[in-house]
């Protein structure tokens, strides 16, 4: 009985060598019917094995692009940090306060693979070498002196300290940030005099030193800054007269020079032909500024606002300022002007606001616009 048994078993399993052999067979042969392809000469060609060698190829290849790609990204993350940065920074660590330091842990400011880069600093990779291009550590109670050593960031685009309290003067230094486009020292306890090396960024295009202590007359150098379109320089205690020069400044849009101790005509600011091409705001008010307003202020045709309120300017209102095509907020509050509004003002089709108050106009002389008291001193928001 257990010989029968095991013979039928025997039968069984060469049974299913033989099936298993034959789908092998047939699996050969059909794949061999779709590979070989007669060439026409008498021989075959196994085009599998061609395809096989192709994919092949192709995955190798995938595989050092992948790998060439990764040595890049581990280039550029983990490039050396230029020694003068790193030490630059190492310098500023030291002398700020503890909030920054809190944040800036490590020796690298541009972080070394482990630790990330610094709060505030951002980096670049030139050459074999990663250098700081921005700075950027604001409303963070630092205080002392402008620290001296970020002017050894000679590839800083942009230094942004606004409201700390930084005291002492902006060293000459300053001109060696030839790279720098923005410069933000706002709010601060920044004195004494503006360095005529400030005159040297010639990419600078946003300079904002409003809201510190500088005295002195606004430096003439100011006008080599051809990049420039934004220069805040209110609430200061600047003297003397505005440099005419600023008008050679092809490419500023806005300026803001209000509640300073400022002297002189308007009319000086606007002697030289074709000034201010592109000014579209000019605030000068709460200085002490004399004379009567200029008709070539109508040359500015991309002027939108005028705020002089508060100075001791004199004269008629010339009708040639209605006449500025885009202009919408006159302010001529609080100075002695005298005489009439030329009825053009009325009819301006741009006009929004006109404050005349605080003048000796004749009694029948109106405002243009909701006569309200406007706090305008701080008019960063108009960047």
């Amino acid at each position: 009985m257990v010989a029968l048994e095991s013979a039928e078993e025997t039968k069984t399993e060469t049974k299913r060598r033989r099936k298993k052999e034959k789908l092998t067979i047939m699996a050969t042969e059909e794949r061999k019917n779709k590979c070989c392809r007669n060439t026409g000469d008498g021989r075959y060609i196994n085009s599998c094995l061609n395809d096989d060698v192709s994919t092949v190829r192709y995955d190798c290849l995938y595989l050092i692009l992948r790998i060439y790609a990764l040595l890049l990204l581990f280039n550029v993350s983990f490039a050396k940090t230029l020694k003068r940065d790193m030490k630059a920074l190492n310098e500023i660590k030291k002398l700020v306060g503890w909030r920054l330091v809190y944040s800036w842990v490590g020796d690298d400011p541009c972080g070394d693979g482990v630790l990330p880069p610094w709060s505030g600093v951002t980096c670049s990779k030139v050459g074999d070498y990663r250098v700081v291009v921005k700075l950027e550590v604001y409303s963070m109670s630092i205080v002392g002196n402008f620290p001296k050593a970020i002017t050894k960031l000679l590839d800083l685009t942009v230094l942004d300290m606004h409201n700390n309290k930084l005291t002492g003067p902006i060293p000459p230094e300053i001109g060696r940030l030839k790279r720098l486009i923005t410069l933000n020292l706002r709010w601060n306890k920044l004195q004494q005099a503006l360095p005529p090396e400030i005159g040297g960024l010639k990419s600078l295009t946003y300079l904002y030193l409003s809201f510190n202590n500088f005295k002195g007359e606004i430096p003439k150098e100011l006008a080599n800054l051809h990049e420039l379109q934004y220069l805040h320089i209110q609430e200061n205690h600047f003297t003397g007269r505005i440099p005419a020069e600023l008008g050679t400044l092809q490419k500023l849009r806005h300026l803001d020079a209000g509640n300073n101790n400022l002297v002189g005509s308007i009319s000086d600011l606007f002697r030289i032909e074709g000034c201010f091409p592109a000014l579209r705001n000019l605030f000068l008010n709460n200085n002490y500024l004399t004379g009567g307003l200029p008709n070539k202020l109508a040359n500015l045709t991309n002027l939108e606002i005028l705020y002089l309120s508060f100075n001791k300017m004199t004269g008629a209102i010339p009708a040639a300022l209605a006449s500025i095509p885009r202009l919408t907020n006159l302010h001529l509050d609080h100075n002695l002007f005298n005489g009439s509004i030329p009825e053009a003002f009325y009819k301006h089709p741009n006009l929004k606001d006109m404050y005349i108050e605080g003048n000796a106009f004749k009694s029948d002389v109106k405002a243009i616009g909701a006569h309200k008291v406007l706090e305008l001193s701080d008019t960063d928001f108009l960047v």
